[in-house]
């Protein structure tokens, strides 16, 4: 499988973040939401940033777990499911792509706003479409000038809205504040849903997951820095724009905040946050093609799309297809279709793919899956993700029947896909059938996804595999079941190792016992490391061995039930202390025993000494 680059920092991550929520939400959006609300659409902005924290933290948590290409899509298939999997990334793929080509065609409406000409008939779909094939071409040929042309444009945005609000500041009337509740709480609650959508945006960012440098810290860094600034200049710009606009006059108009800086700047500020519009439309844009672009690439890897999909250019290293097919859906529905109508539904499968997220989270904890390991936990677990997914439930109810109809129509469409398609070519057990295991103590007959996030796990820490961790992968398990003895455990392992060594077994039992007379291997209570040296030369073997209820040995006090059981040659004693030293590290690891103990399997086991974070003896 081909890897997309990774060249994005933690600058990067917000800029997209913060690009993806600021444009129509806070340039168009607060006029209607005036109307509905009245001067108390302010707490409506307020209520609708705190609704967005479970989401926020909970794809901050499955994209460092699982940093894929994808995003919602790979964390929605890896725990629920591929039926669910493909709803979920054409599903998020739809409402990017469409959210997207609303904001180039925002782009072509202001520009035509600012420059005070009536344009005729196709021309504003021609300007908008002209400006998706520059978005991506951008696209195909590097993330990074995507990235660092969404840093400059995010930049100069917030410069200017922070330039709206220091000065807007001096020309708010406090009278305009009157009858700030007179519409009412329920009213004040409806208008969050509605502008809701407007940081919606904001966790779309997880979906170049992949491509992020350091995304255990650059991701979640980078999403909550967004959500915590844009929020204040969200509120802050409400707050000066209903301050400097008759309500009369704000209700109804198409660019309500440069109205508002019209009122204290004249017309250079009517243009200049005209501008700033634009840029915000063309942040949308430029993150919405990077973003969405990523869903038919993780499907297309999993075999749920045709494989082209997952082609990645050799020069450019970007997926040159998937963006391809990105831009021309977006060119497609500028040109043939009436976008305003649909932006109602691709709202409603966000909300839901929100639903999913949280309730991933709350999967992938409970499947307790070794390599589950992300390296930020959303906190609250789990009443945060119960609150959210009862929240946006009512949200959607809201939402009226068109849009939820739309979205029945997904669901039929992914799981049709899924029967033609997919079930000939996938077989893949999701974190929820690792419950399902757990739960009825049944052995699941297809590839479990705890390999599959452990090999996830060390290109995300960059972990380069040293000889210790090619034994490990190599090694016989041995997952004793009752209690033992000592002798009972060194008999089963010699007839092992005599196979893997190509040594007599009863030479080798003598050995262990021999050893073991000297002196006890035993190093720490529970805790023990027999190894003996044998005949012959470039030889050497590690065997593993569990023992829930414990192994007694000779002079222990308390039964052994992790045993790490080395043999080999004379010269590969230089060896055989950098092994016991990778073994010394391993067993520090904060939690070590619990996951032992708590490993599903052999397999478990394994993957548990393979992520460890000790130092990597890759000079040898």
């Amino acid at each position: 499988m081909a890897q997309l680059k990774k060249q994005l920092g933690s600058l990067d991550v917000f800029s997209v973040a913060a690009g993806a929520m600021i444009s129509s939400g806070l340039f168009v959006l607060p006029a209607i939401a005036f109307a509905k609300a009245g001067p108390a659409v302010i707490l409506s902005y307020i209520f609708a940033s705190l609704l967005m924290i479970p989401s926020v933290l909970s794809k901050a948590e499955l994209a460092t777990a699982m940093p894929r290409a994808g995003g919602t899509y790979f964390f929605v298939e890896r725990s629920l499911g591929p039926i669910w999997g493909l709803f979920g990334g054409l599903a998020g793929w739809f409402s990017l792509a469409l959210k997207s080509a609303f904001a180039v065609v925002g782009m072509a409406v202001l520009i035509e706003l600012i420059v005070e000409t009536q344009m005729v008939g196709w021309h504003p779909k021609i300007i908008a479409a002209i400006c998706c094939l520059a978005f991506m071409a951008l696209n195909i040929v590097s993330v990074k000038h995507t990235g660092r042309f969404q840093v400059l444009l995010v930049g100069v945005l917030l410069v200017i809205l922070a330039f709206f609000v220091i000065f807007g500041s001096r020309a708010v009337e406090a009278a305009r504040y009157t009858g700030f509740l007179d519409k009412g709480w329920p009213a004040v609650l409806a208008t969050a849903g509605l502008v809701f959508i407007s940081f919606g945006g904001l966790t779309k960012v997880a979906s170049i997951a992949e491509e992020v440098k350091q995304p255990g810290k650059n991701l979640p860094l980078g999403m909550i820095l967004a959500w915590f600034i844009v929020t204040l200049f969200y509120i802050g710009v409400i707050v000066i724009t209903v301050g400097v606009v008759d309500g009369k006059e704000l209700i109804g108009n198409l660019m309500p905040i440069s109205l508002a800086a019209s009122k204290f700047m004249g017309r250079p500020g009517f243009v200049l946050l005209s501008l700033a519009a634009i840029a915000a439309f063309v942040t949308t844009a430029n993150g919405g093609i990077l973003a969405a672009s990523r869903s038919p690439l993780a499907m297309s890897r999993d075999q749920l799309l045709p494989p082209l999909l997952a082609r990645v250019s050799s020069r450019f290293k970007t997926p040159h297809f998937s963006i391809l097919l990105t831009g021309g859906f977006m060119i497609a529905a500028i040109v043939f279709l009436d976008i305003e109508s649909l932006v109602k539904t691709a709202s409603t499968l966000m909300i839901i793919l929100f639903i999913l997220v949280n309730a991933s989270v709350i999967i992938m904890r409970e499947s307790r899956i070794q390599s589950y390991r992300p390296k930020f936990k959303s906190p609250l677990y789990p009443y945060i993700h119960i609150f959210a997914i009862i929240v946006y439930s009512v949200l959607i109810i809201d939402m009226g029947k068109v849009p939820l109809l739309i979205t029945a129509g997904f669901v039929v469409l992914s799981t049709g896909w899924y029967f033609l398609y997919v079930s000939k070519r996938v077989s893949r057990a999701s974190a929820v059938m690792h419950i399902v295991e757990r739960v009825t103590a049944k052995e699941l007959k297809t590839v479990t996804l705890e390999n599959e996030l452990r090999d996830v796990l060390l290109q995300r820490d960059d972990i380069i595999e040293d000889r210790f961790d090619k034994l490990i992968r190599e090694c016989e398990i041995l997952d004793v079941q009752g209690k033992k003895s000592a002798e009972d455990i060194f008999r089963q392992a010699s007839e092992i190792l005599d196979k893997r060594l190509d040594i007599n077994e009863y030479v080798l039992f003598e050995k262990f016992l021999h050893r073991e007379a000297e002196g006890g291997t035993v190093i720490q209570p529970g805790f023990a490391i027999p190894h003996i040296v044998v005949e012959g030369e470039n030889k050497f073997d590690i065997l593993l061995v569990r023992a829930v209820d414990g192994i007694d040995f000779p002079h222990a006090p308390d039964p052994v039930k992790i045993m790490f059981v080395l043999a080999g040659s004379q010269d590969q004693r230089n060896y055989h202390l950098r092994a016991l030293m990778a073994i010394a590290q391993v067993a520090q690891e904060k939690g070590f025993e619990q996951r032992w103990l708590a490993a599903r399997d052999a397999g478990g086991i394994r993957n548990l000494i393979l992520l460890s974070t000790r130092k990597r003896d890759t000079n040898l």
